[in-house]
């Protein structure tokens, strides 16, 4: 059974990560159990698992769906996610090894060849390379407990960052700003990298509520 949990939360996972389930979207368990040729008892132990997450939202009689926040829970768990994310940085600086600084300048490239040759186009491929930018800062840490944190957080603000590339210019500011961060952690400056991040991943109140209505 622990088996089949595990794969019924990955497949939703990887639905989130991809954009197939947006935030207040419902998820169909029988058509779940269908695809992965589950059973009922662990479906349910995955949304358990989801719910005590924060990932999704159950209600009786009305099923499960992906954790839609208000502006207020938006802000708040961006304020955590930004300090998370600063947090990795640091830590990243402090512990960065020969292979996460290979790992680290493979991706910062590959995000400035995409915004350099494809600009505004292809946000959510942009995207995929932004969270990869982000899984290797928080790879560097070495802090497996704090890598699952970010992982859970980000995953209730991903569409909303992914949405946030679709605005003009948004892909170009966000290579130039992979770069610079990844300039302070090569360079051990751990304070700087910390605030650097930290500012990265924030967004002001308005761009907070414009992003909000954008996904309805």
């Amino acid at each position: 059974m622990a088996g089949q949990t595990d794969t019924i939360i990955a497949a939703i996972l990887d639905d989130i990560e991809s954009g197939a389930l947006n935030p207040g979207d419902g998820i169909d368990e029988p058509a779940l159990e269908r695809r992965l040729g589950v059973s009922r008892t662990p479906m349910r132990e995955a949304m358990i698992r989801l719910e005590t997450a924060g990932l999704i939202t159950r209600q009786p009689r009305k099923g499960a769906t992906v954790f839609k926040p208000t502006l207020e829970e938006f802000l708040a768990i961006l304020e955590v996610h930004a300090k998370l994310e600063g947090q990795a940085a640091g830590l990243a600086a402090r512990r960065l090894s020969g292979r996460s600084a290979a790992a680290l300048e493979r991706i910062v490239a590959d995000c400035e060849n995409h915004a350099g040759t494809k600009g505004d186009a292809e946000p959510d491929a942009y995207y995929q390379l932004n969270m990869r930018f982000h899984e290797v800062v928080a790879q560097a840490a070495g802090n497996p407990f704090l890598l699952e944190m970010i992982k859970t957080n980000a995953r209730k603000l991903m569409a909303y960052y992914r949405a946030r590339y679709k605005y003009v210019g948004a892909v170009a500011d966000s290579a130039h700003e992979h770069r610079e961060i990844a300039r302070l952690i090569s360079a051990r400056d751990a304070a700087a990298a910390e605030r650097r991040m930290a500012r990265h991943v924030q967004f002001d109140q308005i761009t907070a509520m414009d992003l909000l209505a954008a996904l309805g």
